[in-house]
Parts: structure tokens; sequence; C-alpha cells
């Protein structure tokens, strides 16, 4: 009955083969029939229920997976994605207030909070001496219990001195940054990148999945406050223009 109505649907409107697979399959994604997570037809599957050849299932579950709509495993199967939060880049935003407005949950785990030196990035980034002094910060923010970014972040002691003292469970570090100092501009950067072994276990990833990383440098007049370097995983996550 599916191979039939493909086929029919292949040949009156001339839409190809693994294009009527992939639709079948973006109606029920879109229709709430395959909610997020729910586990897609495999490769032989797909054969066997629709009478397409391997080559058309496999271009059919690879361009949903470019587009965004699953989410493939090797070894373990393919997946619904989860709809991708969004976050602008006009604006300095606080994390747990995006995911709030999603109405769904935020918890932050902190990996490191601690002094250190500036390396000679650093120093170039924030203007300072060599071995100048910087706090140092590693979160994990999860919306649900899905881990969405890594924020890797070093702040100026001379313009904010108690930042180590603070409890980041409780209001994130750019709540209580934006409280205290000022900030008058920033710059960002993004790009994408392939995570480390480490960013992959804190973001409960594969090896090979991008992500996107974001480089925001924010000042006080012609003091650098802070250098954060956020990373996204490109399933989880993605970045949109805003507006001005």
């Amino acid at each position: 009955m599916i191979a039939d109505s493909l086929f029919l649907y292949h040949s009156t409107k001339g839409v190809p083969l693994y294009e009527a697979v992939k639709d079948y399959f973006h109606d029920k994604i879109r229709s709430g029939a395959l909610k997020p997570n729910a586990r897609i037809p495999s490769e032989n599957e797909i054969v066997a229920q629709f009478g397409v050849s391997r080559m058309t299932a496999n271009r059919a579950l690879r361009e949903l997976a470019t587009e965004g709509k699953i989410i493939r495993v090797h070894g373990v199967g393919s997946f619904v994605a989860r709809p991708k939060p969004s976050s602008t880049l006009l604006e300095v935003r606080n994390i747990a207030d995006e995911i709030r407005e999603r109405d769904h949950a935020h918890t932050v785990r902190i990996e490191l909070l601690e002094p250190c030196r500036a390396n000679a990035v650093l120093q170039e980034e924030f203007g300072l001496p060599s071995g100048a002094r910087l706090f140092h910060s590693i979160m994990v923010h999860k919306e649900d219990g899905a881990p969405i970014q890594i924020e890797n972040r070093y702040v100026n002691p001379a313009l904010v001195p108690d930042y180590l003292d603070q409890d980041f469970t409780q209001q994130t570090a750019n709540a209580y940054l934006t409280r205290c100092v000022a900030i008058t501009r920033s710059d960002v950067e993004v790009e994408a990148v392939l995570p480390n072994a480490t960013e992959c276990q804190r973001l409960d990833i594969p090896e090979n999945e991008p992500c996107l990383r974001l480089k925001r440098r924010t000042w006080h007049g012609d003091d650098v406050v802070t250098v954060v370097y956020a990373l996204h995983p490109g399933s989880r996550y993605r970045l949109t223009s805003g507006r001005i």
C-alpha cells in the first residue's frame, strides 16, 4: 500500500523516489506521528517497506540527516532530531533565560572555576601583559537534561574581583557579569569545528559530530571584561542573526 502510493506520487508529480521516501518521513515528523528521538526505519527496512533500492533508501536518509530532521548514529540507527533551539548573535543573551523562554528546564554542571595565567593568545585578547592573572571557568549548560553548550570563559579579575566566589548553579556567569559591569560593546566570531574527546564526553555526542563554536569578547570602555568560547553540538543548536 505504501509502496503503491509512493510510486503513484513519483509518476504523477515527477518526484524522484528518494524524494518521495523523504517526503513521507517529513510528513510523519511534521504531523507528530514520529516524535523527537523516535526510531526511523533502517535502510534495509525502508527497502522492504517501500519496495525501493538500497541506494534510494540511503539517499533519503542522508538528506533527512543533512536537513537536520534526523540524527544517524553509526551502528545504532536513525532517530528523529529534537527541534533546534535558536540564539541571536546580535545581543548578549543569558542561556538560562533562552531555555526558560522555551518552557524548558535549565541546569548547569561546573567543570572548572579557578584562577589562571594568560597565555599568548589570551594576552592579546585582553590586551594584558605577559603572565597576567585571569579567572577561568568551564560550565556545561543543559536543556531538559541534554547538554547544549560548553561555556569556556576567561574573566578580567580587575573588573570582576569576586567572580570565583559565586555559585553559578544559582545564576549564570552571563547574568552575574552583566549585573556587575556595564557592557559597552562586544564582538562575535562563529566557526564550525570538530570537538575533542573531552568536549564530546561533556556534550554526550559522538566524536565525528560537528559543533558550532562561538567566541564572544565584551568590553567595558577600553577594557576587556570577558572572553568566552561557547561550544554547541550541531545537532541540537543553531544561531540566527536576530533583528536589528
